[in-house]
């Protein structure tokens, strides 16, 4: 009986332990979305580009993504502007090596 209850302890602990690694080595499996807005009417907003249901306006990357891309670091083809990543590497298009995009100075 004490060994059974030992057993089940020590698997309690080694999963726990499993779980705990998972998290401290940042292993992302959040899917991401991006949203886009109108610019003239905020509620308005979409997982993809596109034209606004109310005034047929482009949408926009929202304010919170426009702030994420501030922050980090991304990488375009200077062939294919369209194609970014956060981390280096080469365009899945033409082969050629992304270059870090400039941020804009305000």
């Amino acid at each position: 009986m004490k060994k059974i209850i030992f057993l089940a302890i020590a698997l309690l602990i080694g999963s726990i332990g499993v779980f705990a690694q998972e998290k401290a080595g940042k292993k992302d499996t959040v899917q991401h979305t991006v949203l886009y807005t109108c610019p003239m009417h905020p509620d308005v907003s979409s997982t993809k580009p596109g034209k606004c249901a109310k005034c047929g306006a482009d949408l926009v990357l929202s304010r919170k993504e426009q702030m994420k891309m501030e922050v980090m670091k991304m990488y375009t083809c200077p062939m294919h502007p369209e194609v970014a990543s956060e981390k280096a590497g080469k365009c899945p298009k033409c082969g050629m090596e992304l270059a870090e995009k400039k941020r804009a100075k305000p």
